[in-house]
């Protein structure tokens, strides 16, 4: 299992990349689902909003663009991308910590490739209960 965090600019602050992992790892196998390769980068708006431009043909500004990049049967292998302008400004308009909304955005993506989706209010229920649920975990 190899676990990466890459960034431009700027670097985020991440207090411990290996518990982060850890913790990926685990999240992964409550979820039923093994852990293979998985790259997180961090990156800034614009370059979040070219990239929702090229795969999804979306025009808009998100936190998260998450992409599964294996089968299901071999594991998780995926990228994951997050603005790091949303997560600093989502920390901001629903007064979290930065470090806490980073987390979120994080448990969010890998939730994503889990098989959760966010499309209907239930499901958008269900995914937001799961993302506290690690969050607890995490912060405890």
């Amino acid at each position: 299992m190899a676990i990466r965090f890459s960034q431009s600019d700027p670097a985020p602050v991440l207090r411990d990349r290996n518990r982060l992992r850890e913790f990926i790892n685990s999240l992964c196998n409550r979820e039923k689902r093994q852990l293979k390769d998985l790259s997180i980068v961090f990156c800034r708006d614009q370059e979040l909003l070219e990239l929702n431009r090229i795969f999804l043909g979306h025009d808009d500004f998100t936190d998260i663009l998450s992409f599964d990049l294996g089968k299901k049967e071999q594991g998780v292998r995926a990228e994951i991308y997050i603005s790091l302008d949303r997560v600093r400004e989502n920390a901001e308009k629903f007064r979290k910590s930065f470090d806490n909304e980073l987390h979120r955005v994080i448990f969010h993506g890998l939730l994503h490739l889990c098989g959760y989706q966010d499309k209907t209010p239930s499901q958008k229920k269900t995914i937001r209960r799961k993302e506290d649920q690690y969050l607890r975990l995490y912060f405890q």
